[in-house]
């Protein structure tokens, strides 16, 4: 079974439309607090916290950072750019893992994978001071073979599959699993995850991943961390955030025969 690791980035998106700018505290406001969140979502069965730390601080803050990793009883993943900055701040607040991200100014949220390849040997740098601190290496990549190989010889310990082709495809069809295209993206991850874990790195997966169509992923072999937080944190606003946990948590147990809750 894949273990799940919740992004909480969404709780802090929703703090920041009524408080960006300020400094949090009791006083000033801090609802809804990332911090609160990490609890609840351990509580609900969270096995890996994840925030993103974006250079322009649009969610997630350095506080937000500092607390959830002196308070997690899990594990934390920081999701960050390669420079110096989110290095150093991971090495400082020694994060269980660092995913490495593409990150742009304008995007929404995180828009296609890590070009490992084309920056080897800037990226294999950042892999070796993560590595000197203790601190595992995860490249969040799209599903091709040139980039597996590139994280296999950066030294990453962890690939984390781009599952938003396999998203959109799931929608276009309708969750039709006869879908010729939706099982085309689906073939593709499975392959990278072969690749990946012939290779000897964890397979990982996230992007766009939610309540409909996880489960077909989920069936997938030797997934480890499926990492989802939009959609966990969206169905949190009516449920509360244990109960979102652990029904994604039952969906990834069920494998493919999870349809939803």
């Amino acid at each position: 079974m894949a273990q799940l690791g919740v992004n909480i980035d969404h709780v802090a998106t929703i703090r920041q439309a009524r408080y960006r700018g300020q400094e949090f505290g009791p006083i000033t406001g801090d609802e809804p607090d990332p911090v609160h969140a990490a609890y609840e979502a351990e509580l609900g069965g969270a096995d890996v916290i994840t925030v993103h730390l974006r250079e322009d601080r649009r969610h997630i803050t350095d506080r937000d950072v500092e607390v959830v990793a002196r308070t997690v009883r899990t594990r934390l993943n920081l999701e960050m750019a390669a420079t110096d900055e989110m290095v150093g701040i991971c090495i400082r607040v020694k994060a269980h893992s660092a995913a490495l991200v593409p990150e742009g100014r304008n995007e929404v949220t995180t828009e296609g994978g890590l070009d490992v390849a084309g920056q080897l040997p800037r990226i294999t740098g950042v892999v070796s001071r993560l590595h000197e601190a203790g601190i595992k290496a995860s490249a969040f990549i799209d599903a091709e073979e040139r980039q597996i190989e590139a994280a296999r010889s950066a030294g990453f310990d962890i690939c984390e599959i781009h599952t938003g082709p396999y998203a959109r495809a799931f929608a276009m069809c309708g969750g039709d699993p006869t879908g010729a295209e939706l099982w085309t993206e689906l073939d593709r991850v499975e392959r990278a995850g072969s690749l990946i874990r012939a290779a000897g790195m964890r397979f990982n997966v996230g992007h766009a991943l939610n309540y409909s169509n996880v489960g077909l992923l989920a069936a997938l072999p030797g997934i480890g961390e499926a990492h989802i937080g939009h959609s966990i944190v969206s169905r949190a606003v009516f449920t509360g955030m244990q109960r979102a946990v652990a029904e994604m948590k039952a969906l990834l147990a069920a494998g493919g025969r999870g349809r939803g809750v």
